[in-house]
């Protein structure tokens, strides 16, 4: 795919997509579908289901290959991290301070991706999904304030086929080459939301065609009906790692 002037530029992401991109190759042949619902320039929000703890290496070679360097939200906890902290803030990563959840600070996020014209991918479940058949569970705010909060385009991404590299919660599968579909969609139209894009039931609202948008998207590259309601973590006595409350 024709690279965007971020993706072409020197930066620390050429070295290190020298190593990752053929490391994911080993264990992945990945599909790109809708690679033209990527922007090729300027700021967006890509939200993608979260179904196995090696899909981030799949969706940041998925972004890659489409042009774009892919950036994550990640825990403020990693910056601190020896090497990794010093890779994550070289390549201009959002760090999310864990007992935040404040809309002033996603607001200023956004504004400053906007501004740079950067793309941030953010897991709008927040974690792995705990459906047990793998569909996208009940959604968080955080990427539809992002993308209210600097009118940025936010994109849909549906992944499949990485669970059988790792399951969730399981051990890598290796050797092994397994067939990953990655479908890019085309951005979500907010603009019913915009007039009281800061109310937490806009949020919610929005966060709900979200997560509906990625269950049809899997859908189609599952070949299966998706379930008519999300599953949610709090109704079934699990906390957000998945583990039973006492």
């Amino acid at each position: 795919m024709a690279a965007s002037p971020e993706k072409s530029r020197p930066s620390a992401f050429w070295p290190l997509a020298a190593v990752v991109v053929p490391l994911v190759g080993v264990f992945a042949r990945i599909e790109l579908r809708g690679v033209e619902n990527l922007p090729r320039e300027g700021a967006y929000v890509l939200a993608p289901n979260h179904n196995s703890e090696f899909d981030p290496l799949v969706v940041a070679v998925a972004v890659w290959r489409a042009g774009r360097a892919p950036r994550f939200m990640a825990k403020e906890s990693l910056f601190k991290v020896p090497v990794l902290g010093a890779a994550l803030r070289a390549t201009g990563m959002v760090p999310v301070p864990r007992t935040s959840t404040s809309a002033t600070q996603s607001i200023t996020a956004a504004q400053d991706i906007a501004r740079d014209g950067r793309g941030v991918i953010v897991y709008p479940e927040g974690t792995l999904t705990r459906d047990p058949d793998l569909w996208p569970m009940r959604g968080k705010t955080g990427a539809v304030r992002l993308a209210l909060g600097g009118n940025l385009p936010l994109i849909p991404m549906a992944q499949w086929g990485v669970q059988q590299i790792l399951p969730r919660y399981g051990k890598l599968r290796f050797p092994r080459r397994s067939k990953v579909i990655v479908e890019f969609g085309p951005a979500l139209d907010l603009s019913a939301h915009t007039a009281t894009a800061t109310q937490p039931a806009t949020l919610t609202r929005a966060t709900d065609e979200l997560m509906a948008r990625l269950a049809e998207m899997l859908s189609g590259l599952r070949g299966l009906p998706a379930p008519a309601e999300r599953w949610n973590p709090a109704q079934h006595g699990q906390n957000e790692t998945g583990r039973l409350e006492s």
